[in-house]
């Protein structure tokens, strides 16, 4: 548990970071307040997430895991990894008093589309679902790519 620990909060903790500052430091209408920025650094930063398998691998496995074991720690580090995400993205909304929600709403096209996006944005129990599933999901793929790449204990073999 203490790898899914150090390697999840840490690889949410920076994905989160990362993009809170590119929010405050660009334009609102640069490649950095796209999807494609977000998706493409989680899953950059994520494959942390890999390291810490490995890692957790050759460390307390004598440098062979199965599956199961692999991808059951990547599922933990992407959970802990959407929590701290959450969390830090929670506090820098309150810290900032909201005004990335209040500038997604007003983007919104029309009155129908600005309703969902308050409703969704502002309702503190379905937000922190909505940003947790924003990361969960990468997670998950890096994690399932890494188990099936370390069980192969020829891949990176550990060395002593």
């Amino acid at each position: 548990m203490r790898y899914a620990l150090v390697y999840g909060l840490i690889s949410g903790s920076i994905v989160i970071l990362v993009m809170i500052a590119g929010f405050e430091l660009t334009a609102p209408d640069s490649f950095v307040h796209s999807l494609w920025y977000g998706y493409l650094l989680m899953l950059a930063v994520l494959t942390i997430m890999f390291v810490g398998i490995k890692r957790y691998r050759d460390a307390e496995c004598g440098g062979v895991i199965r599956f199961g074991r692999a991808f059951g720690l990547g599922v933990a580090m992407a959970a802990l990894a959407a929590l701290a995400y959450v969390v830090i993205f929670e506090i820098y909304l309150a810290l900032t008093r909201y005004r990335m929600l209040d500038e997604i709403v007003a983007r919104a096209g029309d009155a129908r589309e600005r309703a969902r996006f308050e409703w969704m944005l502002y309702d503190p129990l379905v937000r922190p679902c909505l940003v947790f599933i924003e990361l969960f999901p990468v997670g998950l793929i890096v994690a399932l790519i890494s188990a099936l790449l370390l069980r192969n204990p020829r891949l990176l073999p550990a060395t002593r």
